[in-house]
């Protein structure tokens, strides 16, 4: 038996981290906003990707602190961290040997903060998790979501639609040539990796998510799989952004790549992710913070549910959780 279900099941409680490029633009290029969603800024104004390299240059957040983060979550009762390792804009946040458009790499500050993160996180015996984007990758050509573009999304469109318009596009190549080796990279370099969080199956089939699953468990067998993986291939059910329900639904019929609502629970693992203000990513414009009071109350409710509560902090450019964020979560342990 998979010994993190039972761990799982009891974890109650994580913080996910959001951190990349976009962290630096903080919502905002050249005048216009991101809107609610910082992350997806090259996608909402369609950031070139030869403008967007340019913040690579100048990414060196020289007061990013993994145990001081950590210190921190593990202080308000948090059992599991789940950080990016790369989001839709295709910027790997660890030294990759796949791509060398990665924070090792491609910036002065020449550290690979997911293997600081995953050091932290067993010196002070927390789990540590991974997110990666299986399927938009807005660096690449042949990235994913091409075949979605008329479901709404937060930017302009899944894929990247300005940089490469007059394209025959094939997922395939992207697959096999970055994303299932950069799976493999991250499961094999940063110790036990007890969760992974996929997002956005847009564009994978069925044999894609399946050849994840395996790759992950041949050489993470611990690891739990969220059903973002997409395809119906998953050890938990991530429910939707945000998704506070009001009671447990036994869930039947449904669509296994919907990002929101109940599906079938193999181990009886249900987890949401939730933001602490409007957006993911950092911005500089969106204060609109959750009080501690009705973060707790989500917490409560979530976890006597049986769901974990997996909150979100955006780190700013310089690598720091924002000030109000760690004192909303202060606040909270104190209720």
């Amino acid at each position: 038996m998979n010994k993190n279900i039972e761990w799982f099941k009891e974890a109650r409680y994580g913080m996910m981290i959001h951190w990349g490029l976009y962290s630096l633009l903080a919502g905002e290029y050249k005048g216009k906003s991101a809107g609610n969603y910082a992350e997806w800024i090259q996608s909402r104004l369609q950031i070139p990707n030869a403008e967007y390299e340019k913040l690579t240059s100048i990414f060196n957040p020289i007061y990013f602190d993994a145990r001081e983060i950590v210190a921190l979550a593990k202080n308000c009762g948090m059992q599991y961290l789940v950080v990016t390792t790369k989001h839709h804009d295709g910027f790997a946040m660890y030294h990759s040997l796949v791509d060398s458009y990665n924070i090792y790499d491609a910036t002065p500050f020449h550290r690979d903060v997911i293997a600081e993160f995953a050091s932290a996180c067993d010196s002070a015996g927390l789990k540590f998790g991974v997110y990666y984007s299986q399927d938009l990758d807005w660096h690449e050509p042949n990235g994913g979501g091409y075949t979605a573009n008329d479901v709404e999304s937060a930017g302009t469109t899944w894929d990247n639609s300005w940089d490469f318009v007059q394209h025959d596009k094939d997922f395939s190549q992207c697959f096999h040539d970055k994303i299932l080796p950069q799976i493999k990279e991250i499961m094999t370099n940063y110790g036990e990796i007890a969760t992974a969080w996929f997002d956005v199956p847009m564009t994978l089939n069925l044999e894609q998510s399946q050849e994840i699953y395996d790759v992950v468990k041949s050489l993470q067998p611990n690891c739990l799989i969220n059903s973002r993986l997409g395809n119906g291939k998953y050890d938990y059910v991530s429910l939707g952004d945000n998704e506070i329900p009001a009671r447990k639904n036994e869930a039947k019929d449904v669509d296994y790549n919907a990002l929101g609502g109940f599906k079938p629970s193999p181990n009886g693992l249900y987890e949401t992710a939730a933001t602490m203000n409007d957006s993911w990513g950092f911005s500089y414009r969106d204060q609109n913070w959750k009080s501690p009071t009705e973060i707790h109350q989500s917490k409560n409710h979530l976890n006597h549910l049986g769901i974990n509560y997996l909150l979100n902090v955006g780190l700013d450019g310089l690598g720091r959780v924002p000030v109000p964020a760690a004192e909303i979560l202060r606040e909270e342990v104190r209720i």
